[in-house]
């Protein structure tokens, strides 16, 4: 008997038993579902932050007065304190004596909790307020939607002109409104709208609930004496970036006059570094999710078993007959894997597309595009076949080792 003979009564006894095989076929269908299905949505996530960081550019880092260092305290004492903050002054006479070729741009937090207005609607006490210079959109990966960005003049004035998110628009303008050139009101001031920033979507790095303003503008409107930019730098070779870094560190140090022995109290950090951090957690939601999957066929594969042992008593007169007429243990062997690998194929099969519709839904939220993980089909298909090969050793030897003569008595 053939290959194809053997999968074609595989099926018709199957059709035969269409309440146990749906009961397994269900089990492992499940099983590939999660395992597929999560794996699938995982790797869509991971596009779309890489997509993420790769618009903010892996030539770029930023300096931020973040973090705390040890201060001595008197003899043998150290203490932590906050580092302190980095001055407007001293971004300025950083990007004269920062010579290495690159972009610098640099900002400052004005408010985290700004309510916008516009007419009579008004944001959730909740946006963010950015002071930016006119190299910042480039920098940091964003662009204008609609309008433009601030001009040479507005920034080196500090004038009331402003750029607003997405979240900021929707919520205090109607959708047929024109947005570019009206006032809105930030606190008690006034600001003109040149332009509205391309969406960035939610997310760790990124949210459209915000707003820029000239930094100067910042000093004038959001006066604070704690006040702590930052400074961006964007270097034209990604290669460089790790030189770069350790130019702008010596520069900072001496502005900021640390000795030779004093530890850094800023602190430097690469768009790349924050990606691996992120990206190093699926690998454990990987994990979870394969160790799931396996546990799940495992039982599949048990509940298979106790499947095909009552298969084979209940056939054992079948069994008896193809003996007399001539089939041998290995024939009757073979028949009763391929069964067995056939019921969990059909399982994985389903689950497979099932998972990858169901993993491709959080691709479609997060327009990250199709994903199809061919390595994981593959190892599901691999997987199942290993578990119906040995789900099914063991009542297919017990039916190849029946005795012909016995088995045609049973009733």
């Amino acid at each position: 008997m053939n290959l194809m003979e053997n999968i074609k009564l595989a099926l018709r006894v199957i059709r035969t038993n269409v309440l146990r095989t749906l009961l397994t076929v269900s089990i492992i269908m499940l099983g590939i579902t999660a395992l597929i299905g999560i794996l699938t949505a995982t790797e869509g996530i991971r596009n779309k932050m890489v997509s993420s960081f790769s618009e903010m550019g892996s030539n770029t880092f930023t300096i931020r007065s973040e973090g705390n260092i040890r201060r001595h305290g008197g003899p043998n004492r150290h203490r932590k304190a906050e580092n302190p903050s980095i001055t407007l002054q001293q971004t300025q006479q950083f990007k004269e004596n920062f010579h290495y070729p690159a972009v610098i741009s640099s900002s400052v937090v004005a408010n985290t909790s700004a309510i916008i207005v516009y007419q009579s609607k008004k944001t959730n006490p909740n946006v963010k307020v950015f002071g930016v210079d006119d190299n910042y959109l480039k920098v940091s990966g964003y662009s204008v939607g609609e309008g433009r960005n601030f001009s040479k003049t507005e920034i080196e004035n500090g004038s009331d002109v402003i750029l607003l998110g997405k979240d900021v628009v929707t919520k205090v303008f109607e959708p047929y409104d024109s947005v570019v050139g009206k006032l809105v009101s930030v606190g008690s001031k006034k600001y003109k709208v040149v332009g509205i920033l391309a969406s960035k979507g939610a997310s760790n790095i990124a949210t459209d609930n915000q707003a820029m303003i000239p930094l100067l503008n910042v000093r004038y409107s959001f006066p604070t004496e704690d006040a702590s930019y930052a400074l961006n730098i964007m270097v034209s070779d990604a290669t460089e970036l790790d030189m770069a870094i350790d130019e702008a560190t010596g520069i900072l140090r001496g502005i900021r006059h640390l000795r030779l022995t004093d530890e850094n109290d800023f602190d430097i950090g690469k768009s790349e570094r924050l990606a691996d951090q992120i990206l190093s957690q699926l690998v454990y939601v990987k994990i979870a999710t394969i160790v799931i999957g396996i546990l799940t066929l495992i039982g599949a594969g048990i509940g298979l078993m106790n499947i095909m042992l009552v298969s084979v008593n209940e056939r054992t007169r079948e069994i008896g007959i193809s003996k007399a007429l001539g089939a041998t243990k290995q024939a009757i062997r073979i028949q009763f894997l391929t069964e067995a690998i056939v019921i969990c194929q059909i399982g994985g099969m389903l689950g497979i597309v099932l998972g990858i519709l169901i993993g491709n839904l959080v691709g479609v939220f997060l327009k990250a595009g199709f994903i199809f993980p061919y390595q994981w089909v593959f190892g599901g298909i691999v997987f199942t076949f290993i578990v119906g090969l040995t789900a099914g050793y063991y009542p297919a030897n017990r039916a190849a080792d029946l005795d012909p003569v016995e088995a045609l008595r049973y009733e």
